[in-house]
């Protein structure tokens, strides 16, 4: 483990290779698992608000869905806020293009432009989960594996490409552009000292 601003790291996010294989895995994280993608308060509220332009992003099961149900819900295990799934598992903001990819409605519209705001950050961040200790006052990142990404891996290490730098976007995001060079300073010293 290291230490970058109050944050503890697991080193695996240095070291393991990771980037997203859609063409052999199909967005299964999105589909597979058991509960949704976690959330914090400040998201629940951001997406309730946008829930009327992101319908037409939406598949008409999910709309069906959202008609009669929230969006959220509370996961007693692991204790998270969630998004909601459908009967078979696939998270509400799910749309399965023609291509039979899964991708996240709410991105979509995001790059799109049709809201101002992105995907949730735990869904971003994939492969690094958080945990924090409120009483501790204390977060940790730890790099998640799960046997779906196995193709994220084997096309990691062909491009070289360190979990962090593939998230780079969303610890930007959360985190800000000192956290993320501290990072990459850690990278450095850490492949140096090999």
């Amino acid at each position: 483990m290291l230490v970058i601003q109050d944050v503890l790291i697991s080193e695996d996010i240095l070291e393991e290779q990771f980037h997203c294989n859609l063409n052999a895995c199909k967005g299964a994280c999105c589909r597979e698992g058991d509960y949704g993608a976690p959330v914090t308060q400040e998201e629940i509220r951001q997406i309730q608000d946008i829930l009327p332009e992101l319908e037409p992003f939406l598949s008409e099961t999910s709309v069906e869905l959202l008609q009669s149900q929230s969006p959220f819900m509370y996961y007693k295990n692991p204790g998270v806020w969630g998004t909601r799934c459908h009967q078979d598992g696939s998270c509400v903001f799910l749309v399965k293009g023609k291509d039979g990819i899964a991708r996240c409605s709410i991105e979509n519209a995001f790059q799109q432009g049709a809201i101002q705001i992105n995907k949730p950050i735990s869904c971003h961040l994939y492969p690094i989960r958080i945990s924090k200790n409120e009483i501790a006052g204390f977060e940790a990142w730890n790099y998640d594996r799960w046997d779906i990404c196995n193709a994220a891996c084997t096309l990691g290490k062909e491009k070289q490409m360190p979990v962090f730098r593939f998230v780079k976007d969303a610890i930007i995001r959360l985190k800000g552009e000192e956290f993320y060079d501290e990072l990459e300073a850690a990278y450095a010293f850490i492949k140096d000292g090999k």
